[in-house]
């Protein structure tokens, strides 16, 4: 017979190991001596002792969930339990029982972190949710727009709550969302509508200004010329397609009636001399608000001025064109000034500018991704084509951001 302090072998080739409870029959060896057999089941023991420890040193040092741990500890458990090894069992039961305690320990923590972080992802939620809201009612168009789309991507950050609370939350900062869109759809839908009823209207002062261009009744008709000018520039500005082919008819018609009027009475010819000398004064006062750098403070000084310039009255037909080609200059400027400005503030064209870029850039990724998968297998002439590609990708999001700076960003 042979023993050690944890366990023994009997004459029978029986292997005992020592418990609190008592000996446990650990196996049966007949394949060599009673050394060789506790050797080989205190090796077995070992094996749990490395078991144990490496265990140990995952649940300190890694992110093991607390369900693999509990299995793994349960695992090493029942090849504690059934005995078959020879050394101190007590002493690892001990030390699986406190891993356990550890892990659960952990896993409370893990549950508290967690309602932690569910905690604040509301807190944070229901913020944005609260700041949607009040942007719902905002007119700045452009910059409320913006913000409203900060938002999303900040919501898209932040993790999922419960099912009920995030879809309730969600479903305000939709409705948010969705009500300042239809807010800016109306205002300009309503500006379009705006703009179509300054055509029509223009088109009836068009009508009447070309019916009355061959009028002999040189003081009444001047005179109603004078109202359709007033008209035409309370009525309002249509589109600018339209805008431009109705005031060119318009003045068309006007300079038929004035220069027949003006033939009809030559000898007013040096009061139009001296009118070309006050309009060229006026169109150098008008040339000096050029180039546009205040748009409303030029719009306002060259109503100033053509104002003024209406009340002069014609000036001879010959210098006509290149006076008023000056003053059409600077309209002209003015206007495109104010387009500018309307593409820059238009957040619905800013919106197709940035959704075009973004898949644009999204496809330029992906090729890029491509390239380098078929150089790292070795597939030259797949990259070379997919390279090619990827010149044609990258000239369209360049035009394309190209195309985004004009709207200030």
């Amino acid at each position: 017979m042979s023993s050690d302090p944890w366990g023994r072998v009997d004459e029978a080739g029986t292997v005992y190991v020592r418990t609190a409870e008592g000996e446990k029959v650990v196996g049966s060896w007949q394949a060599g001596s009673p050394d060789e057999a506790l050797a080989y089941f205190e090796r077995k023991y070992e094996g749990l002792v490395v078991e144990i420890g490496l265990l140990e040193r995952r649940v300190r040092t890694t992110d093991l969930s607390a369900k693999d741990a509990m299995t793994a500890i349960g695992h090493i458990r029942e090849q504690v339990d059934q005995h078959h090894a020879v050394g101190d069992l007590d002493a690892l039961r001990k030390r699986l029982d406190k891993l356990a305690e550890t892990v659960e320990a952990r896993r409370e923590e893990r549950r508290a972190a967690k309602a932690r972080q569910s905690d604040e992802a509301r807190e944070a939620k229901e913020k944005l949710v609260a700041e949607a809201e009040e942007l719902a009612g905002s007119d700045q168009w452009r910059s409320a727009g913006e913000r409203l789309r900060a938002l999303v991507d900040t919501w898209k950050g932040l993790p999922r709550l419960d099912r009920k609370t995030d879809d309730e939350l969600w479903h305000r900062f939709s409705h948010a969302r969705s009500a300042f869109s239809k807010r800016r759809k109306a205002h300009f839908a309503s500006l379009d509508a705006q703009r179509e009823e300054a055509r029509r209207a223009k088109e009836k002062l068009v009508a009447e200004a070309e019916a009355l261009s061959g009028s002999t009744d040189w003081g009444p008709t001047a005179a109603r010329y004078r109202e359709l000018m007033t008209a035409w520039k309370a009525a309002g500005r249509a589109q600018r397609e339209a805008e431009e082919d109705l005031w060119s008819r318009f003045r068309g018609a006007q300079d038929v009636f004035f220069q027949a009027r003006s033939e009809a009475f030559s000898e007013r010819d040096a009061e139009q001399r001296e009118n070309l000398t006050r309009k060229e004064e006026l169109a150098a006062e008008a040339e000096k608000l050029l180039p546009v750098t205040d748009l409303k403070a030029a719009r306002a000084a060259f109503r100033s001025v053509n104002e003024r310039w209406e009340a002069i009255g014609h000036v001879p037909r010959d210098a006509r064109p290149k006076i008023e080609g000056r003053m059409h200059a600077v309209e002209r400027a003015i206007q495109e000034a104010e387009e500018a400005e309307w593409r820059r503030t238009n957040p619905e064209a800013r919106a197709r500018a940035e959704g075009l870029t973004g898949q644009l850039q999204a496809a330029v990724d992906k090729l890029r991704g491509q390239v380098d998968a078929a150089r790292a297998a070795g597939n030259n002439a797949k990259a070379d084509k997919l390279t090619k590609e990827l010149e044609g990708r990258q000239a369209l999001l360049d035009q394309a951001l190209k195309g985004l700076q004009e709207f200030g960003g």
